[in-house]
This record gives structure tokens, C-alpha cells and sequence, in this order.
């Protein structure tokens, strides 16, 4: 395992958190089609330290992550609200409106 962290950022990036995260040092593979444990699997979760999803669209993707990989932090970085049958599985969820993308990943980097 590398000593580079690396995190999966599930969704569109509309506010470029996984640019962000590169420029804090992260290798950042993506999913840009549905989450399910073959693109988690296919993105690297195994070696992952952080997934990040970008659309709560995708919310259903969280438990699947969670169940087989329950180590993995999971942030939500959206403007909409994340459904309720999932809210407990998120580590943390933050809207763009509130902090920067390069604050999150500073944040995000400094706690791994």
C-alpha cells in the first residue's frame, strides 16, 4: 500500500473537491457512472482512505461502501440534503456554500 492517501469522488465534482483533494497530495480516482460495489471496486476502494460523493443522487451507493468496506470515510460535498436512510452513514457532509473546496480538502488531508 502507498504512503499517498487516495480518495473516490463519486458524482459530477461540480465544486472540483477532487482537484482540491490532488493539490493536497491525494490520488483521486473517480466514478461517473451509478456507485455500486463493481465501480467501487473498479475506482480502488479497497486502498481508499476517503469517498466522496458529489450528487446524493448516489446516496444508495454509501451503505453499499459502508457494508464492504466499513473503514472508508464517506463525505457528502452537495448542495441538497442527504436522504435519511443514510445520514447515519455519513462521516461528514458539508455544502459547498458553506466552505471552499480547497478548506474541505485541507481539512480532510490534515485528518487522515
Amino acid at each position: 500500500m502507498s504512503d499517498t492517501p487516495t480518495a473516490i469522488v463519486a458524482g459530477p465534482d461540480l465544486y472540483d473537491l477532487g482537484d482540491a483533494l490532488k493539490a493536497e497530495g491525494v490520488a483521486v480516482s473517480r466514478i461517473t457512472d451509478i456507485v455500486s460495489t463493481e465501480t467501487l471496486e473498479n475506482a480502488g476502494i479497497a486502498e481508499a482512505a476517503l469517498l466522496v460523493f458529489t450528487d446524493t443522487a448516489e446516496a444508495t451507493g454509501i451503505p453499499v461502501a459502508k457494508e464492504n468496506y466499513p473503514d472508508v470515510r464517506v463525505v457528502v460535498y452537495a448542495d441538497e440534503s442527504l436522504p435519511e436512510f443514510v445520514k447515519g452513514q455519513a462521516d461528514l457532509a458539508v455544502d459547498p456554500a458553506l466552505l471552499d473546496a480547497s478548506i474541505v480538502a485541507e481539512e480532510l488531508v490534515g485528518s487522515l
